[in-house]
């Protein structure tokens, strides 16, 4: 995540738990950053992201963004701890399933989970917009993706502007 969002930041410091071959080694929501963090933009293992959420709205300046899976709308604990204090400014629901599996990147992965970001910018806003993503893996991935970087994928968010819109002002 951190190289496709490397061309529209002017840094970014890509964290993980594990070595994954890019990145700092550690964990986010004990380590500590560097202060005037812009953004924290991630994909939390989902037990962690309230923690991961409340540790980067700490600490970015102008926005938190998770990608988590959708039932992270639900519950009655999580409305009380973080929607009905921080409402999201956007929630982008991905129209097509996006297969994520843990700690590598399979071509032929599929998944029966929804995925949406929730994205957070400061001031905090009073409703919480929907959107939705449309279908685009086809149109950013490619088979070499596979092969470049040790199996990461290139960014190719250039060719879809519109999905960065949720990071711009209004």
């Amino acid at each position: 995540m951190s190289q496709a969002l490397g061309p529209y930041f002017s840094k970014v410091i890509a964290s993980d738990i594990a070595e994954y071959g890019h990145g700092l080694v550690g964990d986010f929501v004990t380590s500590s950053y560097p202060e005037g963090v812009d953004w924290v933009i991630t994909n939390p293992p989902f037990r962690l992201a309230e923690d991961f959420f409340h540790k980067g709205f700490d600490i970015a300046r102008e926005g938190v963004a998770l990608l988590v899976r959708t039932v992270f709308l639900e519950g009655k604990g999580r409305l009380e701890r973080i929607f009905s204090q921080y409402p999201p400014t956007v929630v982008a629901q991905f129209s097509e399933r996006v297969p994520m599996v843990k700690g590598r990147l399979d071509k032929k992965a599929s998944t029966a989970t929804g995925y949406a970001w929730f994205v957070w910018r400061k001031p905090l806003v009073d409703q919480t917009r929907l959107v939705w993503i449309p279908p685009c893996r086809k149109l950013l991935e490619r088979d070499d993706d596979y092969e470049a970087l040790g199996g990461t994928p290139r960014a190719r968010l250039s060719e879809a502007p519109s999905m960065l819109d949720m990071f711009r002002d209004s």
